[in-house]
Parts: C-alpha cells; structure tokens; sequence
C-alpha cells in the first residue's frame, strides 16, 4: 500500500489539534502538565516570589521552626529554606531544561543525519553513538565533575550535555531509517527537492510526537543526574539547587537534630518534578500510540 505525502504544516496543524483534544480527555497528560507548569511559573517568577540572595549565609536565626516570618523555617547557616527552595527550583529547572535540549538537539542532528544518509556515514555515526551507550556514564560523570574546580551551572550542564545526546540519536536514527523507504520521501526526492528541504518539510514533522517525549525522557534523566552529583558533593558551588539543599541538609545532619523542615521540601519537589514528567511522558505516549489510546477511552 502506497503511503500518502503529508506536508509538514498538516502534521503540525494535526498534532497541535491532537494535543488540544487529548488535554480534555488524558488526565495523565493534562495532570503531568499542570504540574510542570505551576513549577515552571514559580521558577520563572523566584526572584519576585524569593528576592533575597538565598545563598547568604547568617541572615536569620539559626534553625528556625517554619512561622510567619519563615514559612519553611532557616537552616543550620542562618539562609531561610523557602528562599532556598524557590531558587533551587529553577537553578534545577535550568539545569534539566537545558540540558535536555542540548541532548534533543545534538541527538535529533545526529540520528537524522545517520539514518537519512546511510553507508559509511551512517556506520561512523552508529558506532560513536553505540560508544557512548554502552559505557557507563555515572562514573565518568562523577570524575568530569571532580576534575573542574569550580563547579558552576553552565559547566554543569555541559558535562550532563555531553551523555544526553546518544540515546534520542538511537531512537531517531530508527524512525529515520523507516522514513526513508517510505513513498512520500521518494516523491519528494523525485521531485527535485534538496536533501534539506526533504528533512525539514517530511521527516521532522512526523517526528514532533516522538521528540516531545524524548524531550520530556532527557530532561528528567539530566535533573536525576545532576541531583546525583550534587548528593556527592560535586554540584554548582555558591548557587543553591535542590540536590545542593539535600547535600547540606545531610552534610549538617538535618535529618538525626530533627530539622525536617530543611530536609523534605527539597526531596518533596524533586519527586513533583519527575512525577510531572513521567505523567508526561506517559500521557504523550498514550496520545501517540493507538493500542494505547483506545485502552484509555474504552
């Protein structure tokens, strides 16, 4: 059976009616969003919600029950943890988002170039891909981060950038690859347009359903992993993260003196955050996946 060409300003046109569709009737979907969104909000609006550097040490009194004047209490260092809070949240937004784009972006280039390509490009390709996949990352992570003296956010998510690239080059290396043969892309080539133009207009659009949550895959993977890092230690110096909230609640015993107020917000915004994506995820995969989709609105 012959596949009929779609032009890419229809696939968006349907995907963007889908999603529309899909928001009213997936409560995975509509719920995974409206979490990220109201914690997205709060990051974007920190410096209005928390103007105070949350960093400064000997601000207040030390170890503080939450109160109307601290609403989550102060730690150990005299910072007030709600300050910290709300700025640890879009330090470790910034750090996910980022990254996750720069590993979407590397890695969308990379697997369309591989599987639309082919031959000795392809193979070149594949195997730095297949390198980078099968060696473990969390070590060399660890020592990447040891070795750069001064740990800031942007050096951070270079080094979570430089591991986020192989596995959505994987993923759309195969969609490309079954692209390729199909009908439409023939036309098009027969038709006379560049190679650039075939990718723009008949590959990347069919392929928006499956970026969305990669996307949504490689930002929750780099916010796990920079969590990680800073659990060790190894995190942003001077500038509070949700993992460098945890690292010193920990460090300090916040947990054994009974400071739960310093130790659980932090931990309690971090599993918001992945729940939020993974409902995404799901609610995506849900949307995209017929099996699925009927399951949900049988």
């Amino acid at each position: 059976m012959l596949n009929v060409a779609v032009s890419g300003r229809d696939v968006f046109d349907a995907f963007k009616g889908t999603l529309n569709f899909v928001f009213r009737r997936n409560a995975r979907l509509s719920a995974g969003f409206t979490i990220i969104f109201c914690l997205l909000l709060i990051a974007v609006l920190a410096p209005v919600i928390a103007p105070y550097d949350a960093s400064t040490v000997g601000l207040h009194l030390l170890d503080r029950p939450p109160s109307f004047e601290h609403l989550l209490g102060t730690d150990t260092l005299g910072r007030d943890v709600f300050d910290q809070l709300i700025h640890g949240l879009r330090q470790s937004l910034i750090i996910g988002i980022f990254t996750g784009l720069a590993g979407l972006l590397v890695g969308t280039t990379v697997g369309i170039i591989s599987g639309y390509k082919g031959g000795w490009v392809d193979d070149l390709l594949k195997s730095v891909t297949d390198v980078f996949l099968v060696i473990p990352t969390i070590p060399l992570l660890v020592v990447l981060s040891a070795f750069v003296r001064y740990m800031t956010v942007p050096y951070m998510v270079v080094i979570l950038a430089i591991f986020a690239w192989p596995f959505p080059a994987r993923t759309f290396r195969s969609l490309v690859l079954s692209y390729r043969k199909r009908e439409y892309i023939n036309m098009a080539k027969l038709s006379g347009l560049s190679d650039m133009k075939i990718v723009f207009k008949e590959v990347l659009p069919n392929m928006l359903p499956y970026v969305s949550t990669t996307l949504a895959n490689t930002i929750s993977a780099a916010i796990m992993a920079a969590v990680f890092l800073e659990l060790l230690g190894l995190g942003p110096q001077n500038t509070i993260t949700l993992g460098t909230m945890v690292y010193w609640a920990m460090e300090r015993a916040a947990l054994i003196r009974g400071l739960l107020w310093w130790v659980f917000p932090p931990m309690i915004v971090i599993v918001l955050i992945f729940i939020g994506l993974q409902l995404i995820n799901i609610g995506l995969d849900e949307v995209f996946n017929p099996r699925l989709r009927r399951g949900v609105t049988a």
